[in-house]
């Protein structure tokens, strides 16, 4: 709509000047026709005139010579002038808004299985750096107009989408190809705040995971009844490390590594990987697969999360006789050297799909 009334704006322009102009080379036709020493001798010759003029090009091969010609003459040099001040202006007007809109996310992203974060802060930032370390998309929308400069700054255009909109503003929200993306985190500052706006999403997005962060741990049992798939508390976990840190320091220093994305080839992660129809350990039992991804990947498979009834269903360390089918998705500990080679055996990128 915006780029809509920008055309019909300069179109209105252009006509409105094509008539004055019309009427000022009539004008001017009507005072020089009337002197025999004239060079502007018919409308053809005005018409040519007001051309010239209007694209300063000035041959000087047709000229007024009556008084009143002179003044009219004089009047289309002044309108030539503005109307490339009008229109220059008008270009350079649009072209700011262009890019203002672009810079707010208004012309929308094309990302897909992206991550959608409603809200930004400190917290937010960190959990992108860990999202785009293990090479996802990130959809972000933020109320406040300074953030998006700040988020542009730290993050370039193909790994992080900003829109500047309201977060009840539910029509806006399709800018970020929300039916395209893989999860939706709520990373508002309250959690009455989240609850209610996970409410009301629900209304207009109902098929999508919600995933959000509590102050209040006991507030997670209300959240997974509204819709929530992934209900987390940070005062919970970051207790628990904490803890882990008193009297088991070496546990706690493993587990803080492999729940971030690894920098190093040393460093290691846990990652899930989806079993494919053509994947080779597709209807293999447990045991030969954990041997084999040991052997192949220096990876440890861990777990298997089977799908069952529509719900998925985490089997921790499970017995050897269990079967892998197809979409399956593998959990294993795995260092970053390694993560190339399984991409390429597994024919898929890690992480939920």
């Amino acid at each position: 709509m915006a780029k809509l009334s920008n055309v019909l704006r300069i179109g209105i322009i252009i006509l409105g000047f094509m008539v004055g102009y019309s009427v000022l080379t009539a004008i001017l036709f009507y005072f020089e026709s009337q002197d025999p020493n004239a060079t502007i001798k018919d409308y053809g010759d005005a018409i040519w005139f007001a051309m010239v003029t209007l694209t300063t090009v000035g041959y000087g091969d047709l000229t007024p010579v009556t008084q009143e010609g002179r003044i009219f003459g004089s009047i289309f040099l002044l309108a030539s002038l503005g109307f490339y001040g009008v229109m220059i202006g008008q270009i350079s007007s649009i072209m700011n808004t262009i890019r203002e809109n672009n810079k707010l996310g208004m012309n929308g992203t094309n990302f897909t299985n992206h991550v959608v974060m409603i809200g930004w802060s400190d917290f937010g930032k960190a959990v992108i750096d860990q999202l785009i370390a293990a090479g996802r998309q990130v959809a972000i929308v933020t109320k406040e107009k300074d953030n998006v400069d700040i988020i542009r700054e730290f993050y370039p255009n193909k790994n992080v989408f900003t829109l500047f909109s309201d977060y009840n503003n539910f029509d806006m929200l399709s800018k970020l190809n929300v039916d395209e993306c893989s999860i939706m985190f709520v990373n508002l500052d309250d959690d009455t705040e989240k609850l209610v706006y996970v409410l009301n999403l629900k209304k207009h997005f109902d098929d999508l995971k919600y995933v959000v962060t509590l102050d209040n741990a006991n507030l997670k049992t209300t959240f997974q009844s509204a819709g929530v798939t992934y209900a987390v508390s940070k005062h919970e976990i970051a207790s628990r490390l904490l803890a882990s840190y008193i009297f088991e320091p070496d546990v706690a220093e493993y587990s803080e590594e492999i729940l971030a994305y690894p920098q190093t080839d040393e460093h290691y992660d846990i990652k899930q990987y989806k079993v494919l129809k053509d994947n080779p350990y597709n209807n293999q039992f447990y045991d030969k697969v954990f041997f084999d991804i040991k052997k192949e990947f220096n990876a440890v498979l861990i777990g298997i999360v089977k799908i069952e009834d529509g719900k998925r269903v985490l089997m921790k360390n499970p017995e050897e006789t269990v079967k892998i089918t197809e979409d399956d998705y593998l959990i294993m500990i795995i260092n970053k050297n390694s993560v190339k080679k399984l991409k390429r055996f597994f024919n898929v990128d890690e992480g939920y799909l």
